[in-house]
């Protein structure tokens, strides 16, 4: 697996996009506190069905060029909802993939998350870092995490870098430091290429983490570390601006910085 580096060289051309991250809506088990992880793959509730059609009228204005989504039920259901409000999906394909799957808990999944804390105090660990037996851990979701950014940047490099990228000059705007204004396409206002990944809370969870401490990702303003790394709620929203550039051949990430972190003022 290629690993995702950040490049430094003086490129004189360079692509910057959007990348908005939202977690699943509720399902039944999320209503119970019960763990699904990749075993159990259920549907959105009835509540969860009505989250992904608020994240889908909130997001119905904001520009995509690109849909990437898990191949698990309950992220499938809520990308569905969002890309039917919204027009600049109408012809686009949403590309499942198994990278973006939830975390697995192992022997945990189907019980009660309460006592997979429990198990990780008795073993003498912290939750989340604890591994349940046959579960992953936080160093196998991060590298499921990794290998999918490298490979969207290679994709949204192959598929847009021709008619998009620019001169690195004119990409140093003053919206770097501007702050959030709690609008939809707040950081990607006029952005022609623009990715949604729908996926899940303990992957965004590791996601976040290696965007920040690995990727050198700026926080979102106003958030800090604890805010970036907590849980997002069913249907929160994450977003990022990435800049690619181009180098020998492949597709570099040479910046990303957070606009926001588990938004979810849609569902109240």
């Amino acid at each position: 697996m290629r690993s995702v580096s950040v490049v430094n060289s003086q490129s004189m051309k360079a692509l910057r996009f959007g990348l908005t991250i939202v977690r699943h809506g509720e399902t039944p088990y999320n209503k119970q506190g019960l763990l699904q992880g990749q075993a159990i793959d259920s549907p959105l509730s009835e509540i969860g069905l009505q989250q992904a059609e608020a994240a889908g009228r909130y997001l119905k204005d904001v520009k995509f060029s690109n849909v990437f989504v898990s191949d698990m039920l309950r992220a499938q259901q809520t990308a569905e909802a969002i890309m039917k409000h919204n027009s600049s999906c109408s012809g686009l394909q949403m590309v499942s993939d198994p990278l973006l799957k939830e975390k697995s808990f192992g022997i945990a999944e189907g019980g009660r998350v309460q006592d997979l804390k429990e198990m990780a105090k008795a073993a003498g660990q912290s939750f989340p870092g604890f591994t349940p037996p046959n579960g992953e851990t936080q160093d196998q979701v991060k590298e499921r995490a990794k290998e999918f950014l490298e490979k969207m940047l290679q994709k949204i490099g192959a598929e847009h870098w021709h008619n998009r990228g620019e001169d690195e000059t004119s990409l140093s705007a003053p919206q770097e430091t501007s702050p959030p204004e709690g609008k939809a396409d707040d950081g990607v206002r006029g952005f022609p290429v623009h990715a949604l990944v729908v996926t899940h809370g303990a992957y965004i969870c590791v996601a976040v983490r290696y965007f920040v401490e690995e990727l050198d990702c700026s926080l979102a303003p106003s958030s800090d570390k604890a805010h970036m790394f907590s849980l997002s709620p069913n249907t929160g929203l994450c977003r990022f601006v990435l800049t690619i550039r181009k180098e020998d051949g492949r597709f570099k990430l040479s910046e990303i910085r957070c606009v926001f972190a588990h938004r979810g003022d849609h569902v109240n």
